[in-house]
């Protein structure tokens, strides 16, 4: 009998700058004031923006696309008010077409393109991939296209960006609330998280030969620190009962399938990932 040859992916991790917000934002009430401390004074906290590239035998799957270069600035996408609270910094070499131009891929290559949640740092260049099947959570998708349909400038999501999806008239496949562990490839599924830091967030696990199995949580859980015990919610939220069920899900996914976990913005965890300018794993 003819031996079966497994896929052989290989996944780069692709740093595409730092942003900076109140830690507020990221772990809601982590130094609330008392009488004995009544002007607890807020902090900035910086961490890192970064997409996820499998190239898979079956075909390239890029998880999160960033923000978009053309966000910061006088005449940038982004309203005054989001630059100033969300500052995002990063050299050309970091926007996401140049980290895939390094690894010789093309936007066009794509073949499928998860956006966890439509945030201006892990949507902000969807409108390059018009040739990829741009996979979202079906909530999310009505929710941004509701902002887009307000007319609202200041925010999570962002008016120009998703004006520029429209244009470029992107092939979208929606996930609906009970679909869950949609397999793109060998090795390769869509986790359906559901509401919490937003209307509807998605995660990816992938399976490699060597180095195991990765949950890829984005947002569901920004940091070590928010994933606990005990969970922290972040003061960025929809649905603070999902985000927690949520939290608890792939904890428990994590366990049964020994699977390690990436979150959305750990710098600390960042720091040890093997970049796409080093390596990849496999």
């Amino acid at each position: 009998m003819a031996s079966i040859v497994k896929a052989h992916p290989k996944l780069y991790v692709m740093d595409n700058g730092r942003m900076s917000m109140d830690k507020n934002w990221m772990i809601a009430m982590h130094n609330p004031a008392t009488v004995e401390n009544p002007t607890v004074p807020s902090v900035m906290v910086e961490f890192p923006i970064y997409t996820v590239l499998i190239d898979h035998p079956e075909g390239k799957i890029l998880f999160d696309t960033s923000c978009n270069p053309n966000s910061m600035g006088a005449s940038g996408r982004w309203a005054e008010v989001t630059q100033s609270t969300f500052p995002w910094q990063a050299s050309e070499e970091c926007y996401l077409h140049n980290r895939l131009e390094q690894l010789k891929v093309r936007p066009e290559d794509i073949k499928f393109v998860i956006a966890s949640h439509l945030h201006l740092d892990h949507a902000g260049c969807l409108e390059m991939f018009t040739n990829a099947t741009v996979i979202v959570h079906e909530d999310e998708f009505n929710g941004a296209l509701q902002v887009y349909a307000r007319n609202q400038k200041a925010g999570a999501y962002i008016w120009g960006d998703i004006d520029a999806w429209i244009k470029n008239n992107l092939q979208w496949r929606t996930i609906k609330r009970d679909e869950d562990g949609v397999l793109l490839a060998e090795g390769v599924k869509v986790l359906n998280f559901g509401s919490g830091h937003a209307w509807g967030m998605l995660g990816l696990q992938v399976s490699l030969p060597e180095k195991g199995n990765i949950i890829l949580a984005s947002d569901a859980i920004y940091t070590a620190e928010s994933y606990g015990p005990p969970v922290k919610p972040p003061g960025i939220i929809y649905d603070s009962v999902g985000f927690v069920k949520t939290v608890e899900r792939i904890r428990r996914l994590a366990n049964e399938t020994n699977s390690e976990i990436w979150f959305g913005h750990d710098a600390n965890q960042f720091e040890t990932f093997r970049k796409s300018t080093e390596g990849y794993y496999e």
